[in-house]
């Protein structure tokens, strides 16, 4: 099964593609209202949208420095700003290509001089603060729109994404209290698959572990300035689809806006298409209508916000690689490597 999921999965993408232009084939009549809402955009509406998706990549890669100076290295704004969307296009260029955005990010960190360590636990940390960020904005969209009948069946999705975010969040947050479960979980390894190696005491393995995490101790107050970064990520991108709705000049189907964005975003998640290619637009779209959005309005608004949300950022994306990429090579050159830390960790 492991060997054919790629094969599947580009099965089922040109299966979701085909049933999509085969549903779209019947509906030329819809297609032709939203081509005329988007014949007469605002365009001073959509210059705020492009401002508001770029404020969204601004605040991860805020998010991003503000973890790895907690274990004291420092990476310049306009830098990680450029890695930041050189990840993001890497993400929505390949199928799967979440594993490829991890590794080049792990890469760059570990190239501005953070440790193994120290790279992972960011990106461990960097992913926890995104999901729960979106888990929050999601459960107050599910309150805001309690009691319509469309939201029945999200109910128990919702709350399990919830209860999964505030179980990482202890995870990430108060790593010590859990030394105990995590001896009994390593001492299972160690019984099970014969990892770590069986010569060491599981309490030991733990031991060592939390020692070297206990250089990377951010404070509450740090934590908070993260999380208050991340949920300023997914505001700003709901902005975006906000302003498209703006410049196609119509209103916004407000009650059920931030359970339907939470929806999408989830659906990206999917590793079927490149950063949920149809998963999003479809998901966006139906939600939408459901809670009282016009079909051909709701259609031209969720496609002019994944021009600026996705489209756009492949070409910027991949031209900050580039630009990532030569600041490297000119890095390299003796004199000019970059001073990443102003002490060493541990």
């Amino acid at each position: 099964m492991r060997r054919a999921w790629p094969y599947l999965r580009v099965v089922v993408a040109l299966a979701a593609i085909g049933l999509a232009a085969w549903v779209l084939s019947g509906k030329t009549q819809e297609l032709t209202g939203v081509r005329s809402y988007l014949n007469h955009l605002r365009w001073w509406w959509m210059v705020v949208a492009v401002a508001a998706e770029f404020l969204c990549y601004g605040a991860l890669s805020s998010l991003q420095r503000r973890l790895l100076r907690a274990g004291r290295v420092r990476v310049p704004a306009p830098t990680m700003f450029g890695i930041t969307l050189a990840a993001q296009a890497i993400q929505y260029s390949f199928p799967g290509g979440g594993v490829i955005y991890l590794a080049y990010l792990f890469r760059q960190f570990r190239r501005w001089g953070a440790d193994d360590l120290l790279a992972g636990w960011v990106l461990v940390a960097f992913n926890v603060v995104t999901f729960v960020t979106l888990a929050l904005i999601s459960a107050a969209g599910l309150a805001l729109a309690f009691g319509l009948g469309s939201t029945n069946d999200l109910v128990e999705v919702i709350l399990g994404l919830v209860g999964v975010s505030a179980v990482l969040t202890i995870l990430i947050v108060e790593r010590r209290r859990l030394v105990p479960h995590a001896c009994r979980l390593v001492g299972l390894s160690q019984r099970l698959f014969r990892w770590p190696h069986r010569e060491q005491p599981a309490a030991e393995v733990v031991e060592a572990w939390t020692t070297e995490l206990q250089a990377v101790n951010p404070s509450r107050k740090v934590w908070i300035r993260c999380f208050v970064l991340g949920l300023a990520s997914w505001l700003a991108d709901l902005s975006c689809l906000i302003l498209s709705f703006f410049a196609v000049g119509v209103g916004v189907p407000w009650r059920g806006l931030l359970l339907a964005y939470g929806a999408g975003q989830l659906a990206s998640i999917l590793p079927i298409t490149p950063g949920g290619l149809g998963a999003v637009e479809g998901s966006l779209t139906v939600a939408l209508v459901t809670f009282g959005g016009a079909t051909e309005s709701t259609v031209a608004a969720v496609l002019l916000y994944r021009l600026m949300s996705f489209w756009m950022i492949l070409p910027v994306g991949w031209l900050s690689f580039g630009a990532v990429a030569l600041g490297g090579r000119r890095s390299s050159s003796p004199g000019l490597r970059p001073v990443p830390a102003l002490e060493s960790r541990g």
